[in-house]
């Protein structure tokens, strides 16, 4: 199953990230809380990993704690190593955590979800979870 997170106004999609599976953010969120939280969920990070991926939406209040915190995971995840999977990969790999965590497109997963937040943020719009 796939997750998709947009920003509507009105009947009209304003932006959105088709992030990957579930298993995909989930991933993610272990990693932040593993790597970044030493082991503490929600320590530093609550409104993006205490926040059901089922719970329908971050509200505009939400969306802008969410902004900090993502702000704080990208300075974070730019200085750490890259995760390498099992097996090795072809071609260039990430130069670091931050890249190591892509969307469908294969753009870098934490620069898409700020730029989701930034719309949601001047839009005074919730990110729906789809």
């Amino acid at each position: 199953m796939s997750l998709y997170l947009c920003v509507f106004d009105g009947e009209q999609e304003m932006e959105g990230v088709e992030v990957g599976s579930y298993t995909d953010f989930n991933e993610l969120r272990s990693y932040i809380v593993r790597d970044l939280e030493g082991g503490a969920p929600g320590s530093l990070y609550p409104t993006l990993l205490l926040h059901s991926d089922c719970d329908g939406a971050w509200s505009h209040g939400e969306c802008v704690r969410l902004r900090d915190e993502l702000r704080s995971i990208r300075a974070a995840m730019v200085e750490r190593p890259p995760l390498v999977p099992a097996g090795g990969r072809s071609g260039p790999g990430p130069r670091s955590a931050l890249d190591s965590f892509t969307d469908v497109d294969g753009q870098i997963l934490i620069e898409r979800l700020q730029a989701l937040v930034e719309v949601a943020v001047r839009r005074g719009r919730p990110i729906l979870f789809q």
